[in-house]
């Protein structure tokens, strides 16, 4: 009886201390989505590894990650995403050089395990679509392209023509209060992205300053601080009043002379200098977890998703809820301000979309009726040149009338 009330005992000891060791799933190590993983060289980047138990997503940046533009716009939108869906870890690789160093960036990344890979900027398209026909079960998402292939790889934008065109309202109400009806656009490249919102800022210079012109100046760069205020700098001494712009940084109201103007791009903070008239900014977090979010459900399937004002995915600075108007903007005429206001307001609602901001009559800088009253383009038109292939019949190889500048050479 000894013998067995001692092997009782022992079997009972052994049990609890079993027990003691199991974990429970409560006990279970919890998985760090937000924790920053090791990086790995390549080339000259650094590619972060991804973290196993997430849902891993990565972004490619063309410039840096706080260039106070659009790739700082784009990793506010990262943040969103890690910080509102749960068991989402994010990571991103800036400065990276379009071309073969996007390849070698992004496909380095599908290797490591990414489930979702975002590549934002124009040029980024070819080496996306490369990466995503050698890793079908990653999910690559290209920004401001024109090519998908209904599987796992699609590219996405949104109607920033819609924000540019409150803008032309701004910068021509505040040109012609101010006696000075020349206005200025420094753009990037001849795209057809570049020439569709320098048109749209045209077209809303011509609601509030019908006798307005505007030169064009091209920088081919997206982000190059010193260039960019070389180039609005040109546009201010030929006597621009108010310069927009559309690279990345907040170049022009850097560049603005006392008395005179810039309208920025991208991010909603880079609007902070007196000489600001406005930003037109993106939100991109609410529409990257939308994607994130179809991706691990399984549902998102690569096309050609082209978002408009009532998204929730752009902003116009100082006229979005909690803002304020800058100084130059608040004591624009009551009129001007409310036109923007109800165009806006009907923008948000979805009352008011890109293809009203390009409805006709619309007459190029050469004469030419581009579309007839009442007519509107259509997405092909918004995305394209014959010259690069579009099948697009009117396109968007053209000046607005009010645009003194010579078409670019492709």
């Amino acid at each position: 009886m000894k013998k067995g009330i001692w092997l009782f005992n022992l079997f009972l000891v052994l049990a609890l201390v079993l027990t003691a060791c199991a974990k429970t799933p409560a006990e279970a190590p919890v998985v760090d989505c937000r924790a920053q993983t090791t990086s790995e060289a390549v080339g000259s980047y650094q590619v972060p590894a991804p973290i196993e138990g997430c849902y891993n997503v990565a972004f490619v940046y063309v410039g840096p990650h706080d260039d106070g533009g659009w790739s700082q716009s784009h990793d506010v939108g990262r943040q969103y995403v890690e910080q509102t869906l749960e068991g989402v870890h994010t990571a991103y690789v800036e400065n990276v050089a379009e071309g073969a160093d996007s390849e070698q960036v992004t496909r380095s990344l599908a290797r490591k395990g990414f489930d979702v890979i975002f590549t934002t900027s124009f040029g980024f398209m070819d080496s996306s679509e490369t990466v995503a026909n050698e890793f079908p079960d990653v999910d690559i998402v290209h920004i401001s392209g024109y090519k998908a292939n209904g599987a796992n790889f699609g590219n996405l934008m949104g109607a920033m023509e819609n924000i540019k065109y409150l803008a032309g309202m701004l910068a021509g109400s505040r040109a012609k209060m101010d006696g000075n009806p020349k206005l200025g656009y420094m753009a990037t490249f001849p795209i057809p992205e570049e020439l569709r919102l320098g048109n749209a800022f045209a077209l809303g210079v011509q609601k509030t300053c019908p006798e307005c012109t505007i030169d064009v100046r091209f920088i081919n760069t997206w982000h190059d601080p010193i260039l960019e205020q070389e180039g609005a700098k040109s546009l201010f001494d030929a006597g621009a009043q108010v310069v927009m712009t559309g690279a990345d940084t907040p170049a022009p109201a850097l560049a603005a002379p006392e008395g005179k103007w810039g309208i920025t791009y991208d991010y909603k903070g880079n609007c902070t200098l007196d000489s600001c008239l406005t930003s037109m900014y993106w939100n991109w977090g609410v529409i990257y977890a939308g994607i994130v979010d179809k991706s691990r459900a399984g549902t998102w399937k690569g096309g050609w998703e082209y978002f408009d004002g009532d998204s929730g995915g752009l902003g116009l600075y100082g006229f979005m809820e909690g803002e304020t108007l800058m100084p130059g903007v608040a004591e624009l005429p009551e009129a001007d301000l409310q036109m923007v206001r109800e165009t806006l307001d009907k923008m948000l609602k979805g009352e008011f979309t890109r293809f009203d901001v390009f409805k006709g009559p619309i007459t190029d800088n050469q004469g030419n009726l581009i579309l007839p009253d009442g007519v509107s383009m259509e997405q092909l038109d918004l995305d394209g040149f014959k010259q690069f292939g579009s099948e697009c019949k009117t396109c968007m190889y053209w000046w607005n009338e009010n645009i003194t500048a010579e078409l670019p050479d492709l």
